[in-house]
């Protein structure tokens, strides 16, 4: 799925000029091939892509750090589910935008095997198991592109996504194609519920060229590569952060510790649920972009089943229910790792409601959908595995988005860095980026330059 393709190609009619930040670009203030000896103190915060992106590049200049994870394992959202026998990635599947992005390369070297995705190789089923024909999702999609120009020209700050579009557009409100188109490619593509998003930000950001890949052996490879010879410390979970003396004093579950720099790489939903307590409080302009900007919420089911029986030539299976976000999107694992299993999702507010749901009643409206498509005598599943990311207290959420009330810039003023001592990376920090596993990655080695230049 091009999360972060299709609605640049939809605005700018092509793919978006890329303009790498200063430290793809050689403009990083020393020469990265000298090692650097400091006794400094660095502790960087999270182990998820942006802590152990800033974390190796450290590593790499010969400087010592400690970085305190909260969990039993790093990786954060790259998190990869190995219980059934193969990689089932809970989080982050996608490469977006192979071409000159940062994680395809670094992927490789981490021996994460990669297939092409193709989101052609899909069929599009009403509510009533019938396919819609070609020609139909053809202009309906074409109108649908043609939309989000329209709201985006006609929209505000103070505007969502779907105020705009429904008073623009008022026909195509109770339509389950264009619910579905809704959901599966701009929910998908932002994370947000369309009430939620705002209706000018949405497609602020930007994007690498090139087709879509899935990692299909474990997205977590990329995490465990990066941490080779870095000091983590795991079921850290940090509460409070003191950066009122000449030193940052962090206080864990188990202890304290001092240091010259903080690098903070934590999630916005563990920032927006004050998890961490800082002395003096962050800035305000700070405060208000956590406060104003959104976590959003993206939930994964994965169902095996003893036989196939969908149609094994293709890579996804959409379905058109009357209600918006769910379970409307069904990928072929077959395609991608050789096992009898379809990945669903959930999206926006629903993807939220699912979390309140038992295993089995998941399973029931997920079967209900399959079986309106391919007929009630489907076999049942053998197996069944799912995500609750939105009361995941390590993250909150999904990934970060743009909502009513936002702008570009408060995404900016998450990455400033205070007092020169106190520093923050994550997606949620990287404007040009945002939502991305590149971003974080991006976002880590940004910080990390900053903390160097200090040295």
């Amino acid at each position: 799925m091009k999360r972060k393709d299709f609605i640049k190609q939809t605005m700018l009619g092509g793919t978006a000029a890329l303009i790498l930040p200063p430290f793809l670009t050689g403009c990083s203030k020393d020469d990265p091939t000298n090692s650097i000896t400091t006794d400094k103190k660095i502790i960087v915060i999270g182990g998820g892509i942006a802590g152990l992106s800033a974390a190796k590049k450290f590593k790499d200049r010969g400087i010592q750090i400690t970085l305190l994870e909260s969990q039993s394992k790093i990786g954060g959202r790259l998190r990869t589910n190995n219980s059934l026998g193969f990689a089932f990635d809970e989080g982050a599947s996608w490469i977006h935008g192979p071409n000159g992005n940062p994680i395809t390369s670094l992927a490789s070297s981490a021996g994460a095997n990669t297939f092409l995705t193709d989101d052609n190789s899909l069929n599009v089923f009403d509510s009533n198991g019938a396919p819609y024909a070609n020609t139909i999702l053809d202009s309906n999609y074409n109108a649908y592109k043609s939309s989000l120009n329209t709201v985006r020209t006609n929209g505000n700050i103070n505007q969502s996504f779907q105020t705009v579009f429904n008073n623009q557009f008022p026909n195509k409100i109770n339509d389950r194609l264009w619910k579905y188109m809704l959901s599966a490619y701009l929910e998908f593509d932002t994370g947000a519920d369309i009430s939620d998003l705002s209706s000018n930000q949405f497609d602020d950001d930007d994007n690498f060229s090139g087709a879509d890949v899935i990692i299909t052996n474990g997205y977590d490879k990329v995490a465990q590569y990066l941490a080779q010879g870095i000091n983590i410390l795991l079921n850290e979970k940090v509460s409070a952060i003191d950066y009122s003396g000449a030193k940052v004093t962090v206080t864990t579950s188990t202890t304290t510790y001092q240091a010259d720099y903080v690098l903070v790489t934590v999630p916005l939903g563990v920032l927006k649920n004050n998890i961490i307590n800082f002395t003096p409080a962050l800035p305000n302009d700070k405060l208000q972009a956590i406060s104003k900007l959104k976590m959003s919420s993206v939930n994964k089911f994965l169902l095996t089943f003893p036989s196939i029986f969908w149609d094994n030539t293709l890579q996804y299976i959409g379905y058109t229910p009357e209600t918006k976000g769910k379970f409307n999107y069904f990928m072929n694992m077959n395609k991608f790792v050789q096992q009898n299993a379809l990945m669903t999702f959930a999206f926006g507010n629903y993807s939220a409601l699912t979390e309140t749901l038992s295993d089995a009643q998941v399973t029931t409206e997920i079967m209900s959908h399959l079986k309106s498509i391919y007929g009630n005598s489907i076999p049942n599943p053998t197996s069944f595995l799912r995500t609750k990311w939105g009361v995941n207290p390590h993250t909150f959420g999904s990934y970060s988005f743009a909502t009513t009330g936002t702008t570009t810039t408060d995404f900016d003023t998450l990455s400033n860095s205070v007092n020169s001592k106190l520093f923050f990376g994550g997606e949620h920090t990287n404007r040009q980026y945002r939502g991305t596993v590149h971003g974080a990655y991006l976002s880590g080695q940004r910080e990390a330059d900053k903390i160097i230049s200090l040295l």
